[in-house]
């Protein structure tokens, strides 16, 4: 049957099963060995000599993709040469992290990477730094940072996004600016990049966070009620004493109000738009709708909400999910949607879909006309956002990930309580939601596709009827 003839309806059903307080996983040794044996390939198939890998607390995620560690509230350079010896360049109260590093490397001390006013003892010039992890005049230098730079109006392989005092630096040690190339893409690039797809233990290491998100968002859910704060329900979101990476949303009614971003103590009322959002390394999990028990609750500007946004937003998504598989394009997985809730009508501008990782967004294959293919070991977040002018949102964002039956073998076998919690959400999404997905989707989320419009009704959600 086309997605479009499916009925879907409010229905009563279980709400699916969290697992609160699992194990905290480690990616394991041998994995982490092969992600810098992976970049250094990168790196002679891409003819560099040598990387030099940017990190600060909010655009670490290359550099702990090899360290293991970002480094906090300062700066932090790691340099990768040609034959593998890894140079980590550290600000004074993050040299005593190098020792603890996941691959092993030089410590360098920079004192300008500390924080304001702090000793400069060992200054030294940061061309001699660099020089001292292998960085040579005439070698041909890669530069990561965070950012792909995807425009097309100026030649993008010397655009940077790192301070201008280290790139000053590294072009000074080069001797020739031309030498100098941006090389996040070795890392990001949804077409090549190494960060793209995971391994069993990688996959095992950000369920964990996927699967804390989701879990703290159904706890959320059922504790909505007119009469509590934004605060009293953000509280509900933070768990495990672990760090989110996105900026945590509990808001009720009109949100930014004083331009403030977090939970306050504006008191939910009935018939708020509410938004919640809460993401950890490997997982987001995010829900939009209203405080209300019932169409008849609605203010009548929206009383159609159910119909008019909800239904055909939620079409789209199970269609993503049943849509999804390795092979695809992200072209075709773009169309798919496009046809189901075209832009013009519906609004949302972004990726219908992106890869995940430590950061919510690492990057995505998923554009219009896209020509890379999925694959397996792509963990992905189902990122549909419809703006429908005059309503309040409605969204259900999850993770979901690839995973040939190689990679399903290994997860079950090395990491069997991961795998069964992934076969007990496939087993409610089918039997429950009636959404049936390839058996090469794994579901990181607990709550992938569980969607309750009406948040004072705790026992119905949308499900697509037999």
């Amino acid at each position: 049957m086309n997605p479009s003839q499916h009925r879907f309806a409010l229905t009563t059903v279980p709400p699916p099963k969290t697992f609160p307080h699992v194990s905290t996983p480690v990616i394991s040794d041998k994995v982490m060995a092969l992600r810098l044996k992976n970049i250094v390939t990168a790196l002679h198939q891409h003819k560099l000599d040598v990387l030099v890998i940017y990190a600060d607390k909010e655009h670490g995620g290359n550099f702990e993709y090899l360290a293991g560690f970002i480094p906090r509230f300062e700066e932090a350079l790691l340099v990768v040469t040609a034959d593998g010896e890894l140079s980590y360049v550290m600000g004074n109260e993050n040299l005593k992290l190098v020792p603890h590093a996941r691959n092993k490397g030089k410590c360098l001390h920079a004192p300008a990477f500390s924080l304001p006013n702090q000793p400069m003892d060992n200054d030294a010039p940061l061309t001699e730094v660099l020089a001292d992890a292998g960085l040579t005049r005439g070698s041909r230098i890669g530069v990561v940072g965070w950012k792909l730079f995807t425009s097309t109006l100026h030649d993008t392989q010397y655009q940077f996004d790192v301070p201008a005092f280290i790139l000053d630096a590294i072009i000074d040690t080069a001797g020739e600016r031309e030498n100098v190339v941006n090389a996040t893409a070795l890392f990001i690039s949804p077409a090549h990049g190494v960060r793209r797809l995971n391994t069993a233990s990688e996959i095992a290491f950000y369920e964990f966070g996927a699967n804390l998100a989701s879990t703290n968002i159904l706890a959320a859910l059922d504790n909505i009620a007119p009469g509590k704060t934004e605060r009293q329900i953000g509280q509900l979101l933070a768990a495990d004493g672990q760090p989110g990476n996105v900026v945590m949303i509990a808001a009720t009614g009109d949100r930014f109000a004083n331009a403030c971003l977090y939970p306050t103590d504006k008191v939910i009322q009935r018939g708020d738009k509410f938004s919640l959002t809460v993401g950890f390394k490997g997982g987001l999990t995010s829900r939009s709708a209203y405080v209300v028990a019932a169409e008849n609750e609605l203010a009548p500007g929206v009383a159609d909400y159910l119909l008019a946004l909800a239904i055909p937003y939620y079409r789209a998504v199970t269609t993503w999910l049943e849509t999804l598989r390795p092979g695809l394009t992200g072209g075709e997985l773009y169309q798919t949607i496009e046809n189901v809730m075209p832009k013009a009508q519906w609004h949302w501008h972004l990726n219908p879909g992106h890869l995940v990782a430590d950061e919510e967004w690492l990057c995505s294959p998923v554009y219009a006309n896209s020509p890379i293919a999925l694959e397996s070991g792509m963990i992905f977040q189902i990122d549909i956002i419809p703006s429908l002018p005059g309503y309040g949102g409605c969204s259900i964002e999850d993770t979901v990930a690839l995973a040939d039956a190689a990679l399903r073998h290994e997860l079950q076998s090395l990491f069997p309580e991961v795998w069964q919690r992934m076969e007990t959400r496939k087993a409610y999404l089918r039997d429950v939601l009636n959404i049936s997905v390839s058996e090469d989707v794994i579901l990181l989320s607990n709550t992938v596709g569980y969607l309750r419009p009406f948040l004072l009704d705790k026992g119905r959600a949308l499900v697509r009827q037999p």
